[in-house]
């Protein structure tokens, strides 16, 4: 018997998978830092994430967006993903989570 595994265990899995990747100069991870966007899982095992960087001129410009790849890969069902990296809307302090801003100081 298989087991499948629902878009929504899938998206938390990919989100779990994030929250492991840390932004070099800001000591949270970048999902509770807000540069994750959006998450969509698609039933054909297609991830899609829209990401932002802290500013255009992030020195993890080109590793950070790779790794978020590389680790949503590996997600258990997911066939594909794809990364759209925006600065529309530009990040912001507001957009970090509670704990990320209780972690930096912030609350």
């Amino acid at each position: 018997m298989s087991l499948l595994i629902s878009e929504e265990q899938t998206k938390d899995a990919v989100i779990d998978v994030l929250k492991t990747v840390f932004d070099p100069e800001i000591p949270v991870n970048v999902y509770d830092l807000g540069l994750i966007y959006e998450v969509n899982v698609f039933n054909s095992g297609e991830v899609e994430i829209v990401m932002t960087l802290t500013s255009p001129n992030c020195p993890a410009a080109a590793s950070m967006p790779a790794e978020i790849e590389e680790k949503a890969r590996g997600v258990a069902g997911v066939k594909d993903v794809t990364l759209e990296l925006v600065f529309d809307p530009p990040w912001n302090q507001e957009m970090m989570s509670e704990e990320a801003k209780l972690e930096l100081g912030f609350l």
